[in-house]
């Protein structure tokens, strides 16, 4: 992979792991546009540069993280995050393992036929597809009063099931993660919050799995790399989270549903045309 990829590949990670378009799509047609060769080391990097997007989560959040009381936390005022109440740390962190853990579990089992669809594009551009229809109509789905208080066990549980659907490529673990969020009751912010949270657990999970499989295949070259597009990953996802929450709680979904059946109807109209996007 040569660097201007992987500078490229590190800004559409940071820029998209947070919203509700598919990072992993993105990489994957980005990957296929410019051919890049699908090596075990492309692969391990478009999972590795998460560890910038979890770096910047907990930077923002960092307060979240390590308070013990809840009147010691508030949240970063430029986020506009809707006022809710936090438990203590314990419950917190509970939630967060309950949620990662669902989605851990069946990720790990079904992580070779996750790995096959990585490589086509199709998957891809036929999920964009279908979750940009979802996104367009979610908040008439999703039509219910906000509850109060902050995310219940049995919240976690199923927001973590939800989580699950995003392992495939092109769903959008931000979009899947928040839309369950709503459907427990929580407000936009409050979703997208707990999706941040719950994206440190689960990256880093996969990042370090990911990596312990195949550091051995890794020049010093490659590490280099690495570091390179994480460090731009973490730049970038600073400040898409900082405008994100923000703006969903403002505009909600539509504008990403239509961004998501716009490229979506694209990659099958540039396939049909007979342009070759088939693997990574």
């Amino acid at each position: 992979m040569e660097l201007i990829h992987a500078i490229a590949l590190a800004i559409i990670e940071g820029l998209t792991e947070f919203l509700p378009i598919s990072s992993t799509g993105h990489m994957i047609i980005y990957s296929s546009l410019a051919g890049i060769a699908g090596n075990e080391f492309t692969k391990l990097y478009t999972v590795d540069i998460q560890f910038g997007c979890i770096i910047s989560v907990l930077v923002l959040y960092h307060r979240r993280f390590l308070v013990t009381r809840t009147a010691d936390y508030k949240a970063p005022a430029y986020l506009q995050s809707v006022p809710y109440q936090f438990q203590p740390m314990a419950d917190f962190y509970s939630k967060l393992l309950i949620a990662f853990l669902t989605a851990a579990v069946i990720g790990f089992l079904l992580n070779d036929f996750i790995d096959s669809l990585l490589e086509n594009v199709v998957v891809v551009a036929v999920t964009l597809l279908l979750g940009g229809i979802v996104l367009v109509f979610i908040d008439r789905i999703v039509n219910r009063q906000p509850k109060d208080g902050d995310v219940t066990v049995p919240d976690a549980i199923r927001i973590g099931f939800f989580q699950c659907i995003a392992m495939i490529p092109g769903v959008s673990r931000s979009a899947a993660t928040i839309i369950g969020g709503m459907f427990q009751g929580l407000t936009r912010a409050q979703a997208a919050e707990f999706s941040f949270f719950l994206a440190v657990p689960t990256m880093a999970a996969a990042s370090g799995y990911k990596l312990l499989k195949t550091y051995k295949l890794l020049q010093p070259a490659d590490y280099q790399t690495l570091l390179i597009g994480n460090a731009i990953a973490f730049v970038v996802g600073l400040l898409a989270i900082r405008g994100f929450v923000s703006f969903l709680t403002r505009y909600g979904f539509k504008v990403f549903g239509y961004y998501r059946i716009a490229v979506g109807l694209l990659l099958l109209g540039l396939m049909a045309a007979g342009v070759k996007l088939d693997v990574l």
